[in-house]
């Protein structure tokens, strides 16, 4: 009987590893893209080439601006 509850724990372990495998980084992120010529379809979105992408591309330095309005957005 122990072998029984072993087997179904290891069955149990490795079936969690397999579902949370990411097969493909590709889908990880996508930076937006305008430019239909140097950009990779995604999920119906164009993206830039992962092998192209910057950390300047997730990053935007800007002043905030006020959100004292109701909305709490210009």
């Amino acid at each position: 009987m122990k072998a029984v509850y072993f087997l179904v724990a290891i069955l149990a372990l490795t079936s969690s590893i397999a579902s949370a495998y990411d097969p493909s980084p590709l889908q990880d992120f996508c930076v937006a893209l305008n430019d239909t010529k140097n950009a990779v379809f995604v999920n119906g979105k164009l993206c830039k080439d992962p092998k192209v992408v910057k950390a300047e591309d997730f990053f935007r330095h800007v002043e905030p601006g006020n959100t004292s309005n109701p909305l709490g957005a210009q």
